[in-house]
């Protein structure tokens, strides 16, 4: 089953990317981070609720909180630099660096969670390599220009922080039921986005948002929240090294979405890199 959860988040995740670059086109991007986050919040702790895990909250250990917080902090670092890249940049370049998150947290979790590595595994991680380093190279007339290179550095931060995301809670869950760890981890996640809001004063530009990017802002929290709730009950239950990239697949699904709502098409090569990505992520599950 915690297959099926991983491949549910993916779904979940791929319609998020769309849903937030519509919704911040006109919005700052931490300001959206953190409305979206308060959906986010409603939505897991109402999963609490429903499998009734609150009453677990005094059961769980300091060793568990400690990395639920710091995963939390993590993941709050990778959304605001992720919206911040998805807004300078396009869809179909931000994602793959993002997804590439993948390597890094397979990497680690051979490290500190001691999980296998096969040969299929190393194939995988050099195929979804090539494959993102594919899609993000720009056409001849694109890189002739002067753009704004922000975004990339914006995305490779995400795919950083991300990684640290996945291993530090794969810990923090070991003996947490999975709802109730991602509704502590919002917790944190929401007071860091408001940290930087309130820090940047940008609170008072949530009164000028129109009703549409609302829309869309809190239908992309729902997703997150539906894509969070499958991907940490998969990482509850399975291996960091497997659930992580089946959960990067949601990229096939953002750039089938990203061509029919925002007219962005994919070059040769970023299609081939696209298949490249996507083979190497099939490819880890050869392990199974």
């Amino acid at each position: 089953m915690w297959i099926l959860y991983a491949f549910g988040s993916a779904l979940f995740a791929g319609a998020t990317s769309i849903l937030a670059k519509i919704g911040i086109e006109y919005v700052d991007s931490h300001v959206a981070t953190a409305l979206r986050t308060i959906v986010v919040l409603i939505f897991s702790w109402l999963m609490v609720f429903i499998v009734g895990s609150q009453n677990q909250l005094v059961d769980i250990s300091i060793k568990s909180y400690i990395f639920l917080i710091l995963s939390g902090m993590a993941t709050g670092a990778s959304w605001l630099c992720y919206f911040k890249a998805l807004q300078l940049g396009d869809v179909n370049k931000v994602v793959p660096i993002d997804k590439s998150s993948t390597i890094l947290t397979m990497v680690l979790a051979f490290i500190f969670l001691k999980e296998d590595i096969t040969v299929p595994m190393v194939i995988g991680m050099i195929a979804i390599g090539l494959g993102t380093y594919l899609m993000i190279q720009k056409k001849e007339e694109e890189q002739k220009e002067v753009k704004n290179k922000a975004w990339l550095i914006y995305a490779v931060l995400s795919a950083v922080c991300a990684s640290l995301t996945s291993i530090l809670a794969k810990i923090g869950i070991e003996n947490v039921e999975s709802n109730l760890g991602t509704a502590i981890r919002t917790i944190v996640v929401l007071m860091m986005a408001w940290l930087i809001v309130f820090l940047q004063k940008k609170h008072g530009q949530v009164k000028k948002i129109s009703k549409k990017s609302l829309l869309f802002i809190g239908l992309s929290g729902i997703a997150t929240g539906a894509s969070w709730l499958c991907y940490y009950k998969a990482l509850h239950d399975g291996l960091a090294s497997i659930v992580v990239p089946i959960d990067k697949l949601s990229i096939l699904v953002t750039v089938a979405f990203a061509y029919i709502f925002l007219k962005e098409k994919l070059s040769k090569k970023s299609a081939a890199g696209l298949i490249l990505i996507t083979v190497g992520t099939l490819s880890l599950l050869i392990k199974i």
